[in-house]
C-alpha cells in the first residue's frame, strides 16, 4: 500500500477544511484542492469588484460547463442532483369545490365570496393538469401504434387560469392561499412583488420565485410544477406616473411575468438561491403552476365609484353621486377596466382572468376570528394556559373591544395578535408563579386599561 492521502484526509488549500466537513475536493495539481464553496466564493468576490468588472463579463459561467474538463480532474463536474419520480393526479385526489371550500372555512373566517371563487378555480386548474396529461398519454400510445385514427375526437385543451386576489390589508389574501397550499398538499412559495426587478439590476430577477417553489418542493421538479406561487404586493408593481425615468421594479417587472404565467421553461439552480459556479441547474416548466398575485390596490375603489357614478345627472331618476360612498363591497364591484387605470397592464390582466376580490373585515367578524378558526389565536392562549392547568375565558364584551381596538389601528387581522401579545404579557408572567389559580377571566376593562382581569382559585366558583 502507498503512503497516497486519502480522499478523507485531503484539506481545501483556501479554508482548511477536510473533505468530511467541506464535501468533494477539486484536486486542481496534486498539492491543491479546493472546496466548492471556495470555488463559488472567489468567483462571487471577482464579479462583485468594481475593478474587475471587464475581467468578470469575460468569465465563463461554469454552471454550464464540466470543470472536470477544464481543469483535467473528472472529479470536479457539478454534483449531479437525481432524477425525480414522475408525479401524477387523478380526479380523485383532488378535492371537489365545496370540499375545498369546507376545509377553508375551518381556518377562515369570512370571505365566503372569495372561497367559492379559489375553490372553484383551483378545482378547475388540477382537472386541466390531468386532462393534459391524458392527451400526453394518449398521444404517446398512438405514436408507438403508428396508425391514425381520423375519427377519434380531439380532446379539449384547457387554457390555464391564474387568479389575483384584491383586497385591504390584513384581510386574509396570504392566509388564504397557505390553507388552500395546505388542504391540498401542494408546495407554495411566497414572495413579495416589490423585492422583484427587472432581469440585470439590483434584487431578485422574476425565476428567483420559481427558485423558491423547487426548494420548498425538495428539490422535486415534477412535484414543483404541480405547485402554487403567490406574490403579495402586486399592485405595487403599477406603471408610475409621470415619469422620465425605466421603471425597473414596476410595468417591467409585469412585462417580465408575463412569459411565467403564461408557462415557459426556466432554469433554475438547485439549494441556492443564484445562478453561479458549482450550483447544479433544474429546467421547470410553470405550465402547470397555478400563479395567484395579490395586494391591496389602495385608491381602487375611488376608481371604481367614479366608473359607477359616471353617468349620474340631474332629474329624478338620475344616480347620486354619493349612494356608493358608504358601499362597503364596493371592491366587489372590480373590473378590467378599473384595474388598468389604476396602473396594471392590459398583457398582465390578460393572463389573470379569474379576479377574487376580498371585502375588508368588519367588527363581527374579527370577534369570530379572535375564536372561531381552528387555529384562532384564542385557542392558542386557552391551550398555553392549559398547561398550567389554569382556564383561560374571555368576556364577550372583552373580544368587541378587541375588534374595535384592530379597526382603528386600520391593519386588518394582523391587529389582533399584537393588542393580545400587549394584555396577556403579565398575565402570562405572573400566573406559572401562583398554583393557586384556577381561572382568568379577560374582561373589557381588562382590555381597556380601566381595570384587571378577574382571578378564580381552585375549588372556587366565583
Amino acid at each position: 500500500m502507498s503512503d497516497e492521502k486519502h480522499p478523507e484526509e485531503r484539506r481545501c488549500s483556501v479554508c482548511g477544511r477536510t473533505e468530511k466537513e467541506c464535501g468533494r475536493l477539486i484536486t486542481v495539481t496534486d498539492n491543491l484542492h479546493i472546496c466548492d464553496e471556495c470555488i463559488e466564493k472567489s468567483v462571487n468576490e471577482v464579479r462583485s469588484r468594481p475593478e474587475l468588472q471587464e475581467f468578470a463579463k469575460n468569465m465563463p459561467h461554469f454552471s454550464f460547463l464540466n470543470l472536470g474538463d477544464i481543469l483535467g480532474n473528472a472529479q470536479t463536474a457539478p454534483a449531479k442532483v437525481p432524477e425525480t419520480p414522475e408525479v401524477s393526479y387523478e380526479m380523485a385526489d383532488v378535492p371537489t369545490p365545496h370540499k375545498i371550500k369546507e376545509g377553508l372555512d375551518r381556518y377562515v373566517v369570512g370571505q365566503d365570496h372569495a372561497k367559492k371563487v379559489l375553490s372553484v378555480a383551483v378545482y378547475n386548474h388540477y382537472k386541466r393538469i390531468i386532462g393534459a396529461e391524458r392527451i400526453e398519454k394518449e398521444e404517446k400510445e398512438l405514436k408507438k401504434q403508428k396508425i391514425p385514427d381520423p375519427n377519434r375526437p380531439k380532446m379539449v385543451e384547457i387554457d390555464k387560469s391564474n387568479i389575483l386576489m384584491i383586497g385591504p390589508t390584513g384581510s386574509g389574501k396570504t392566509y388564504l392561499v397557505q390553507t388552500l397550499a395546505r388542504l391540498l398538499d401542494v408546495p407554495l412559495a411566497l414572495t413579495d412583488a416589490t423585492s422583484l426587478t427587472e432581469a440585470g439590476y439590483i434584487g431578485d430577477d422574476i425565476e428567483s420565485v420559481v427558485s423558491k417553489l423547487l426548494a420548498n418542493a425538495g428539490n422535486n421538479v415534477k412535484k414543483a410544477e404541480r405547485g402554487i406561487i403567490f406574490i403579495d404586493e402586486i399592485d405595487k408593481l403599477a406603471k408610475k406616473k409621470e415619469t422620465n425615468h425605466r421603471d425597473v421594479s414596476g410595468e417591467s417587472v409585469q412585462q417580465g411575468l408575463l412569459r411565467l404565467l403564461e408557462g415557459a421553461e426556466v432554469e433554475v439552480p438547485v439549494g441556492a438561491s443564484s445562478k453561479n459556479a458549482m450550483v447544479p441547474m433544474r429546467r421547470v416548466n410553470t405550465k402547470n403552476i397555478l400563479f395567484i398575485v395579490g395586494g391591496a390596490f389602495p385608491g381602487l375603489e375611488d376608481i371604481i365609484r367614479e366608473r359607477l357614478t359616471r353617468h349620474s345627472s340631474i332629474g329624478f331618476r338620475a344616480d347620486l353621486k354619493d349612494r356608493f360612498d358608504e358601499d362597503k363591497d364596493l371592491i366587489l364591484q372590480v373590473t378590467t377596466e378599473d384595474l388598468r387605470k389604476f396602473g396594471m397592464i392590459p398583457e398582465f390582466l390578460g393572463r389573470l382572468p379569474i379576479v377574487c376580490p376580498l371585502t375588508a373585515l368588519t367588527e363581527e367578524m374579527l370577534m369570530r376570528i379572535l375564536s372561531e378558526p381552528q387555529n384562532a389565536i384564542l385557542r392558542q392562549y386557552e391551550a398555553l394556559l392549559a398547561m398550567d392547568e389554569v382556564k383561560l375565558t374571555f368576556e364577550e364584551e372583552a373580544l368587541r373591544s378587541i375588534a374595535s381596538e384592530a379597526i382603528r389601528k386600520d391593519t386588518g387581522a394582523r391587529a389582533l395578535r399584537s393588542i393580545i401579545e400587549a394584555f396577556m404579557l403579565d398575565i402570562m408572567y405572573e400566573i406559572p408563579k401562583d398554583d393557586s389559580i384556577g381561572e382568568v377571566i379577560i374582561t373589557k376593562e381588562y382590555v381597556e386599561k380601566t381595570g384587571g382581569p378577574r382571578i378564580l382559585l381552585r375549588g372556587h366558583g366565583g
